[in-house]
Formats: structure tokens, C-alpha cells, sequence
């Protein structure tokens, strides 16, 4: 039963992002009690996690939540338009891509790597303003750098 709850409240959630500009978690969290779910703030980040929501700019130096689904995966276009909205520098540290990105839009740009799907890229860890991305080697991460160089460039 718990996990029915917790689909239906994850339900919920994707369903107040995309109704709403929800930018903070205690935002989030007051949208799911009016809707009728009593959650504490551990519970909306844990589901966050779960759910891999990012934040994106909606202009005025506002951000509210997203979901990247995998049924968005062909909107390529979409997603390097986050990274480029994100972006702020990147350097290469042997196998790995060190990117800086405008404050809080970490996770948003990763999840837009991500959703990329470039394949040199073993994992990728997202802070508030960097992510780390691995590559099995210093050459390949030098080709992936150059790679996402040339989205930013061309698109």
C-alpha cells in the first residue's frame, strides 16, 4: 500500500510541475497538503531524487521544476538550449569535464546532458553550480569537451 501512496504522490508531483511555476520545495510541499497529501520537507526532497526534477530559468531571475521524461529524449534541440542557458565554463581534468554553470542550474544542465545520451560519458554528478563528468580516459574526455563545445557553437 505505502507504495501506491507514494506512486500517486509522485503522480502528483509531476502534475503540479507542469500546472504550475513551482520554484522551492517548500512551494512544492504546500501545493501537495492543499492537494491532500501531508509530506515534511525530507519527504518532497527524497521524491525530487526519485523523481529527477531540475530547475530551469523562467525569466526575472525566477526558476521552477521540471521533469525530464524519457519520452522527451528526441527533443534535442530543448536540451541544449538548457545547457546553453547554463553554461558558464568548462575544463578537463584527465578523464573528467569539469563544467560551471550559473548558480543553481547544475542539475538542470545535467539532466540536459544526460538526456543527450552522449555515450563517452560514464556518469555525471551535478552540485548547485558544477558537474563533474567521467570518461573512461583523458582523450575521450577531450573529445566529449570539444563535442559539447561544438553544440554550444552550432545550435
Amino acid at each position: 500500500m505505502k507504495q501506491t501512496i507514494k506512486k500517486r504522490r509522485h503522480e502528483k508531483i509531476n502534475e503540479l510541475v507542469s500546472r504550475y511555476e513551482i520554484d522551492t520545495q517548500e512551494e512544492l510541499a504546500d501545493r501537495l497538503c492543499e492537494a491532500g497529501y501531508q509530506v515534511t520537507q525530507a519527504t518532497v526532497s527524497r521524491d525530487i531524487r526519485e523523481l529527477k526534477l531540475s530547475k530551469i530559468p523562467v525569466g526575472k531571475g525566477r526558476q521552477k521544476y521540471v521533469a525530464f521524461t524519457q519520452d522527451e529524449s528526441h527533443l534535442g534541440d530543448k536540451y541544449i538550449r538548457v545547457l546553453r542557458e547554463g553554461y558558464v565554463s568548462m575544463d578537463l581534468a584527465q578523464n573528467l569535464l569539469v563544467m560551471k554553470t550559473v548558480s543553481g542550474m547544475a542539475m538542470a544542465v545535467a539532466a540536459a546532458v544526460d538526456a543527450l545520451k552522449i555515450e563517452e560519458i560514464v556518469g555525471c554528478i551535478a552540485g548547485d553550480n558544477t558537474i563533474m563528468m567521467a570518461m573512461r580516459n583523458e582523450a575521450t574526455a577531450a573529445a566529449v569537451m570539444d563535442k559539447i563545445e561544438r553544440m554550444l557553437e552550432h545550435s
